[in-house]
């Protein structure tokens, strides 16, 4: 028997592999799987998950974070003006001199807690061993996720500052320019904050009234950054190519609209402008009708939700008020749908930036050194100030190394002509959260001796970030990332804002 089992293996041996009858009719030879996860094929993964998504938070990165002492509101008052009614000092012979006027003001901040949670099930946990630690990930993402939400509010929180109701559109037909029919259309507006701008679109409406359910069962209500609607305007057509020009006046503290239209009664919204006017050319593609939108003299829903009362007063808020002393320009209308865009001055600078900058230092002898811009003002300003530099006044520096020549050139600074240094920089940076449209400046160094201002703007904690890991109550572990804390910004006439800035 062994001698017969030896020959066979010599037979086998010398024999190829597809000419051996007892393997060639079964599937003897190994092939590459077809499938990454089919056959007997190593499953080439990276260990651990690569956390691939933005966390830009560039304002809670520098804004310092300082302790509270308890209570329910961060208070202080601020010298605002000496001498305010600008009298004499010249005195006569043994006489005293006059006294002076001092203009101060109080300055009252509201603690608000936030707040973001994240979950893990028993069965992930157990899936994902050996691979990541996803009980740490969900406590990272949630941290994180926190931040980002916290940047927002810091740049645009609007707990204080309600749109109200917008005044009645202006209409222009034409018999050009568009796709419309002939007919009559039903046109109206809603104002919206920076947080009602930011989460708009036209395919997921406007967010009026949210209510959130939490992860106790609880429920929050509050606004979702829209005002009140307009009344409708309604204008009539001819033919089938027209088109309607829609315009509004500018609402004070709105960063953009939503635009409605369609037949009276039926509009439904058609565009998200940034500017106060729309080009109105086609049907209205969203979902959402306006019949759904509160009403300022509805009986049933008088509510302005502009305003989120568990946020707290984001620096455009608090510059854009009333009675700030911020720097707060709103652009002229322009021509509808195009509005009125930034202005050179043909000399390497930005009218309206100049302006802003001019009254700043002629007003309170500030001069700011950061803008912040959309990614569209970014563009346009690096276009407007190249485009209308004189050559004599510009300096290129050329690098003649093989493959160090390349296109494109960003402006990344703007000079500052009015300061006590002759002239000064101001950084231009891009928030990822700031609407198209809109510029902002800060100061971080108010130029005033003795002002017993150590930090111009910061972050007043009750409680700086802490995570709760709750106790089980079902098979998955829960995680909560929270803070309380209020943005306090001692001086906001060191703030400039301009907003309804055209797109060129």
């Amino acid at each position: 028997m062994a001698s017969s089992a030896l020959e066979v293996l010599e037979k086998l041996k010398a024999a190829p592999v597809m000419d051996n009858p007892h393997l060639a009719k079964a599937n003897g030879t190994f092939l590459q799987s077809g499938s990454a996860t089919g056959g007997l094929t190593y499953y080439d993964l990276d260990l651990g998950a690569k956390l691939v998504y933005p966390v830009l938070t560039p304002l809670r990165n520098v804004i310092p974070r300082v302790s509270g002492r308890g209570g329910i509101q961060a208070s202080w008052r601020a010298i605002t003006a000496i001498n305010a009614s600008g009298m004499r000092v010249g005195v006569s012979e043994s006489n005293r001199g006059g006294v002076q006027a001092v203009a101060t003001h109080d300055y009252v901040a509201s603690y608000k807690g936030i707040g973001i949670e994240s979950t893990a099930s028993f069965e992930a946990f157990y899936a994902a061993q050996g691979f990541d630690d996803i009980r740490a990930l969900a406590a990272k993402t949630g941290l994180e996720s926190l931040m980002l939400s916290e940047e927002s509010m810091i740049l645009g929180g609007n707990n204080s500052l309600p749109l109200g109701t917008p005044p009645i559109p202006t209409l222009t037909a034409s018999s050009t320019g568009g796709s419309l029919a002939a007919q009559s259309w039903s046109v109206l507006v809603v104002p919206l904050s920076h947080d009602g701008m930011i989460n708009a679109s036209v395919t997921g409406g406007v967010q009026q009234l949210i209510q959130r359910t939490n992860a106790d069962g609880s429920i929050d209500k509050f606004g979702g950054g829209a005002g009140y609607k307009s009344s409708n305007a309604i204008v009539t057509t001819t033919g089938t190519t027209s088109s309607i020009a829609a315009t509004v006046t500018a609402v004070p503290g709105a960063l953009g609209y939503a635009w409605f239209w369609g037949a009276p009664n039926l509009e439904s919204l058609g565009a998200i402008t940034s500017i106060n006017s729309v080009s109105i050319i086609g049907a209205a593609t969203g979902t959402l009708k306006a019949t759904s939108l509160n009403n300022s003299t509805s009986a049933t829903d008088n509510t302005d939700y502009s305003t989120n009362n568990l946020a707290f007063d984001g620096l455009l808020t608090q510059a854009m008020k009333q009675g700030s002393g911020a720097y707060y320009a709103i652009q002229p209308m322009g021509t509808p749908g195009i509005g009125t865009p930034l202005t050179s001055d043909a000399a390497g600078g930005i009218v309206e930036i100049d302006l802003a900058l001019k009254s700043m230092w002629d007003n309170f002898r500030l001069s700011p050194d950061t803008i912040w811009v959309n990614s569209q003002e970014a563009l346009n300003l690096s276009k407007k100030i190249l485009a209308g530099s004189s050559s004599s006044a510009q300096r290129f520096v050329f690098n003649s190394e093989q493959g160090m020549l390349g296109g494109g050139i960003m402006v990344r600074t703007y000079l500052n002509r009015f300061s006590m240094q002759g002239a000064s920089i101001l950084d231009i940076k891009i928030h990822p959260n700031m609407p198209a449209g809109t510029l902002l400046m800060t100061t971080s160094q108010l130029p005033y001796p003795l002002s017993n201002v150590g930090n111009v703007m910061q972050i007043r904690t009750r409680q700086d970030y802490y995570q709760v890991e709750w106790p089980l109550r079902s098979r998955k572990y829960e995680y909560g990332v929270y803070a309380d804390e209020v943005l306090q910004h001692y001086f906001p006439p060191s703030l400039a804002v301009i907003t309804n800035i055209g797109n060129a």
